[in-house]
């Protein structure tokens, strides 16, 4: 009785998990295709935006220092800064008038929307680094079922496309995932240099702001 609820439901699950070697697959090729896009795309971010953005924070805190409000937005311009940390900037001194709690919550969002940003570019490769060895180990093992069933009736040749096809998805894998992580951990070390420096320039900025010095006329 017990064999014959069995029989089905082992039927189904071969079924299932032969199904589901030639999606596993072609993701994994995916993934790889996605990595060689990502390692053009890191190679082109190393040599272009970060090679020539170089901002030295202090000396333009001490500018923060010297300038009004329409001297302070040029030299933001005028600046090395992404043009995505000079329009949170900006967006700064365009609300100037505003309470200074106010001001300091709008200066937390915009740091916040900054980092979310950075977020989203380093969790595509993040997804990479964690689903590509569980995607290689499924492809390994799923092939090695029919494999062990040649086995053990004499066919090598089944048998040795098997494990090919097994080895080749856990280095496949291994490799996506690996080229992931690397690229990963480098951008999310430059990232948080980028926000280091735009936290530290928001909160100069917001100091000359609240001061009601001569020269800085709200």
């Amino acid at each position: 009785m017990t064999g014959f609820i069995l029989a089905p439901l082992k039927e189904t699950m071969h079924a299932i998990s032969s199904g589901l070697l030639a999606p596993t697959i072609a993701i994994l090729l995916l993934f790889v295709a996605f990595m060689v896009i990502e390692l053009g795309s890191l190679l082109v971010e190393a040599f272009t935006e970060r090679r020539k953005v170089k901002v030295n924070v202090s000396a333009l805190l001490d500018v923060f220092q010297d300038q009004d409000i329409e001297g302070i937005s040029r030299e933001i311009d005028n600046s090395h800064l992404f043009r995505r940390h000079k329009a949170a900037l900006n967006e700064l001194i365009k609300n100037a008038d505003l309470p200074a709690v106010s001001h300091q919550a709008l200066a937390r969002r915009l740091l916040a929307s900054e980092e979310l940003h950075y977020v989203r570019i380093t969790n595509r490769t993040d997804l990479v680094a964690r689903l590509g060895p569980m995607l290689g180990l499924m492809a390994t093992l799923i092939p090695l079922g029919p494999g062990l069933i040649a086995l053990g009736q004499g066919d090598t040749k089944t048998l040795a496309d098997s494990l090919l096809t097994a080895f080749d998805a856990t280095v496949t894998g291994l490799a996506a995932a690996g080229i992931a992580f690397f690229i990963s951990r480098l951008r999310k070390r430059w990232y948080e240099d980028y926000l280091s420096s735009l936290e530290a320039l928001m909160e100069g900025l917001l100091e000359v702001l609240a001061h009601d010095e001569p020269g800085i006329e709200a």
